[in-house]
């Protein structure tokens, strides 16, 4: 069984007081948050989430990884987030509610009964863990008040610190990953499975407050001693856990088992025990949560140096001076969370067997009941915060940094020393010849009985002289006639010899059950499950005795009823199970031996009168009954218990006289009697040593058949072992280099990936048709635009460019241009048409390599058709212009009008000719600029001409402004529109009559 590993200090608490708290509740809960790349914006985005217009009701202590020789500025910018006041911490700093602190430049930081205490820095830039630091001390200093937040960030500082928060009943948060810059501190505080939730900055504190006031509010879940507790509630959860994880944890102390619980329903804000027993049969995750918090292994590498120092010189060298070389040592330890003190313990061990440079067989056996916890152990992989923990020696000769720099793995040399189970101490036997066990901060957290059961156990485990290992609060209670003490301090305890058999009662449910052969066990009737006393005494009130014992089939006794002295007394020699026929009296021991034997054989009672048996100086005749209980829950009808009763009988025994008295004196039986008497005891000895010698034969035959295959097995298991040995190194050498291959395949597969998707994009996002060749002209790649020009689809991926139909017009060169480009290098560029009636410029390039190697040729097809309808409307525009400028400039009048003879241009000649402005004229037709005789002349002179485009030079008459009529010679141009339709005519006026222009100009 595991527990949490911490030496908590605080006052125990009762089930009938749950989470009753050793502070007073004027403290208020102070929340460590920590950062390092990419803090900045988190913090910005945790404390813009806290509410505007109410106080939080806790402090908050900010540490980030600032750069040492750089004035932080943080403090500034937080202030413009935060209605609450800001402080970079000073030395001795008290911390007030509603207040939030920034650890400083360049310095280390500790929580210390209500102030911040600022140290010099004792690592080296690189090796620097402030977050660790800081949430150890604030974990230690306020218990469950303390809260810790984990933001963006490289590295593993703070995954420690949550271990510690989460090891003293406080709250844990982390920044969800895909909301971080960087990812590294918020996954590796995720993967110690004690992050009570994963949330983005913004909304951690409505969280937060929330969880705050459930916890600490008033009244507080956590502090009222006057909540009233639910026993059969709390019996609900040990079945729900029990059901789920298979281990019972009813008998873990109350305190303990108390505060979690508690914790639990203020992390999901549930206020009875009754509705948190509901939530846990909905929630199975739930049963899981609550059996992790249970069993919070807080540890480290070398806890407690003081205790590990007296370990490494003082222990550890006595073990190596007990054992030959060649030897085998064996240790365990119990409770080992992570790994990291059992990795501690085997490190010890390799450094003491180098400095011998002598071999031994160094096995470490470490168990723990949580198999998440091994599973974390057997990987060996732990944060770069250990380096705290560890000497740089240590760290760089028994540990491998990986390729970033985050984390540490032990090396294998070590890893290959220890064993990781998952094992009970409480349900699961133990291992057993061991010189060093290792159970610390583990009997703290177990109720009373449970530590007595397992004292025993350890000593039963241990090698004479063997070593047990405890905690700083722990001791071996009341079993110092079990262990000497070694270090009183360091709680080192040396094994003692069991003179009073209570290892074999700490062992007693760990034995086999009974079998068919009463041999095999020497416990093997004891009933199970029902009180020894009650099956005797239900025994005893079916028969008449005053003194009686419970044993089994080979005479081991279970209990003693009565007054049993004047039958049995102890056996000389070492003081192990009590044994009847070994504590018989003078003229018991025989005829007791017979009647067991046979009341095991015919299951029936077996009874003997007339035993004269000696106590002290003189004689007492016995009646002695012996025959198996049958009744009671437990007891199995293969290997029942058997009950030996004892009654004492007057000297003339009345039924005694079908039988000779053994035991008599010749004076007062007849001497025929007495041979008879003499005849029948002599003939039942012999019955009895002939049935032991051949059960003695027998059962040497199968000792010796068992034996030989033992051999046989051990010698083929020794082999396999072997085998399986050197595989297992072979496998975990190729394991490693192929982890390796497959990490850089892994990369550049990704880089590989992402650039082609890069490049599909970009392809397919500039809409430019690209046709990629090999040197035989074979397609190789082509974009979705490229099949509009050439009719490609994807199975033409491979097939000669010149197999495949193009839907260009007037080009049939393509193959020949792109075999030039490949013979020659040199680039070539051409217009092309499709028949689409689409244009575009086509280039045809090597295709190079990053090695400048050429494998090919692209080419590509830009799309210029509006270019090219750009530049046709261009010039016409361009003509039209400089149409413009002549009819502008021209000396003649020139104007254009519609067939009906709306005049629709008018230029500035023909404003001096006639005097009428552009603005004046369009609002004229033809006839009004001809004289009134003329005009229905002229209406039929337009009809003809507009059936022509272009007509002879003509005179006519023309009305200027002022009334005069000038003589004109008119040319009539038509023009045409898209459809080659007459729409309007122009026509170009000379005067003939310089004088009258003269005058109809004025």
């Amino acid at each position: 069984m595991n527990a949490a590993r911490t030496n908590r200090k605080t006052s125990p608490q009762s089930l009938a007081s749950p989470g009753a708290a050793e502070e007073t509740d004027d403290r208020f809960p102070i929340v460590g948050i920590g950062a390092s790349a990419g803090g900045l914006s988190a913090f910005e985005a945790f404390f813009s989430g806290m509410p505007a217009d109410s106080d939080p009701g806790m402090a908050f202590v900010l540490v980030q990884h600032l750069a040492p020789d750089h004035k932080s500025i943080l403090a500034d910018l937080i202030r413009r987030y935060t209605r609450m006041q800001v402080f970079e911490v000073k030395d001795g700093m008290p911390v007030q509610v509603n207040c939030a602190y920034i650890i400083p430049p360049n310095h280390d930081m500790a929580f210390l009964n209500g102030t911040l205490q600022l140290l010099e820095p004792s690592e080296p830039r690189g090796r620097r863990l402030p977050i660790d630091f800081f949430f150890r001390s604030l974990a230690q200093d306020l218990h469950q008040r303390a809260i810790g937040i984990v933001l963006s960030g490289t590295g593993s500082d703070g995954t420690l610190g949550v271990r510690a928060i989460k090891g003293e009943a406080g709250m844990v948060m982390a920044q969800s990953p895909e909301t971080t810059e960087f990812d590294g501190m918020p996954r590796s505080a995720i993967a110690t499975g004690l992050v009570d939730w994963e949330l983005p900055p913004a909304a951690m504190p409505a969280q937060l407050i929330a969880y705050v006031a459930h916890a600490f509010g008033t009244p507080s879940v956590l502090l009222n001693a006057q909540v009233p507790t639910n026993e059969n509630a709390l019996k609900k959860i040990f079945i729900l856990l029990r059901a789920q994880t298979g281990h019972d944890l009813s008998q873990y102390k109350p305190s303990t088992i108390n505060r979690r619980i508690w914790r639990r329903m203020a992390v999901h804000q549930i206020d009875s025990i009754d509705a948190y027993v509901r939530y846990l049969q909905k929630t199975p995750y739930e049963v899981d949560a609550l059996f992790r918090d249970l069993l919070i292994g807080v540890t480290s590498f070398f806890r407690d140096p003081h205790a590990f120092q007296i370990l490494e010189e003082q222990v550890i060298p006595q073990i190596f001076d007990n054992h030959p070389p060649g030897s085998v040592i064996r240790v365990w330890s119990t409770g080992c969370s992570t790994g990291e003190e059992a990795y501690s313990i085997a490190i010890l061990l390799q450094e003491r067997m180098e400095a011998l440079l002598q071999g031994w067989t160094l096995q470490v056996f470490a168990s723990d009941i949580d198999r998440h916890a091994i599973a974390a152990a057997r990987a060996a992989v732990y944060p770069a915060s250990i380096a705290a923990d560890l000497s740089p020696q240590r760290l760089a000769r028994f540990f491998t940094a990986d390729a970033d720099g985050n984390n540490y793995r032990v090396n294998k040399s070590i890893r290959d020393l220890l064993v990781f189970s998952e094992q009970d101490l409480l349900r699961d036997p133990p291992f057993s010849r061991l010189d060093l066990i290792s159970c610390r901060n583990l009997l703290i957290y177990l109720g009373a009985d449970l530590q007595k059961s397992l004292v025993p156990l350890f000593h039963y485990a241990l090698n004479p002289y063997g070593i047990l290992f405890l905690g700083t609060s722990e001791s071996v209670g009341g079993y110092l006639d079990l262990f000497s003490v070694l270090d009183r301090q360091a709680k080192i305890y040396q094994r003692r010899d069991d003179f009073a058999g209570k290892q074999f009662a700490a062992m007693r449910r760990f034995l086999p059950p009974p079998t068919a052969n009463p041999r095999n066990s020497a416990k093997a009737a004891l009933p199970a499950k029902r009180p020894l006393r009650e099956v005797a005494e239900q025994a005893l009130l079916e028969q008449i005795g005053v003194a009686a014992a419970l044993v089994n089939g080979q005479g081991d006794i279970f209990y003693l009823h009565g007054r049993t002295g004047s039958y049995l007394e102890p056996a000389p020699g070492e003081a192990g199970i009590n044994n009847i026929l070994r504590m018989a009296r003078e003229g018991l021991q025989v005829e007791l031996g017979m009647a067991l034997a046979k009341a095991a054989t015919s299951h029936q009672v077996v009874r003997v009168s007339g035993l004269r048996v000696k106590t002290n100086d003189h004689f007492s005749w016995v009646r002695l009954s012996v025959g198996p209980v049958t009744g009671g829950t437990g007891v199995t009808p293969a290997s029942p218990p058997y009950l030996v009763t004892f009654e004492g009988t007057p000297a003339l025994d009345p039924e005694a006289t079908d039988l000779p008295v053994a035991g008599v004196a010749d004076t007062e039986v007849d001497p025929d009697a007495r041979i008879a008497a003499l005849t029948v005891e002599l003939r039942a000895k012999d019955e009895y040593l002939q049935s032991t010698r051949e059960e003695l034969e027998t059962a040497n035959e199968e000792l010796k058949s068992s034996n030989e295959e033992m051999q046989s097995v051990n010698e083929e298991l020794q082999s396999t072992n072997e085998e399986l040995e050197t595989s297992k190194e072979e496998l975990q050498s190729v394991n490693e280099e192929l982890a390796t291959v497959n990490a850089e395949l892994n990369t550049k597969v990704l880089d590989l990936s992402r650039a082609n998707n890069d490049m599909n994009n970009l392809l397919a996002g500039t809409g430019i048709a690209t046709v990629f060749v090999d040197h035989c002209l074979r397609i190789l790649r082509f974009t979705p635009s490229a099949s509009q020009i050439i009719n490609l689809i994807p199975s033409d991926v491979g097939r000669a460019v010149g197999h495949i139909v193009s839907n260009l017009v007037g080009y049939d060169r393509l193959v020949d241009d792109v075999q030039d480009v490949l013979d020659t290098l040199a680039f070539k560029e051409a217009q092309v048409r499709s028949t689409a009636g689409r244009w575009y410029t086509m280039n045809i390039r090597p295709y190079r390599t990053l090695d400048n190697v050429i494998e090919g040729a692209v080419i590509t097809f830009f799309d210029i058709t509006e270019m090219r309808r750009n530049e046709g409307a261009l010039a016409k525009e361009q003509q039209s212009l400089r149409l413009a400028v002549v009819v502008r400039d021209a000396f003649d009048a020139i104007t254009v009008h519609d067939l009906e003879g709306r005049i629709i241009a008018w230029n500035p000649a023909a404003v001096r000719i006639y005097g009428w402005s552009e603005a004046e004229a369009l609002q004229l037709n033809v006839r009004d600029r001809i004289p009134p005789p003329l005009r229905d002349d002229a209406k039929l002179l337009l009809r003809e001409l507009g059936q022509e485009k272009i007509s002879e030079p003509y005179h006519t008459p023309r009305l200027t402004r002022s009334g005069a009529v000038l003589d004109v010679l008119v040319t009539t141009t038509a023009l045409l529109d898209a459809s080659g339709q007459i729409y309007a005519m122009a026509t170009t006026e000379r005067v003939c009559d310089a004088q009258a222009f003269a005058s109809g100009g004025k």
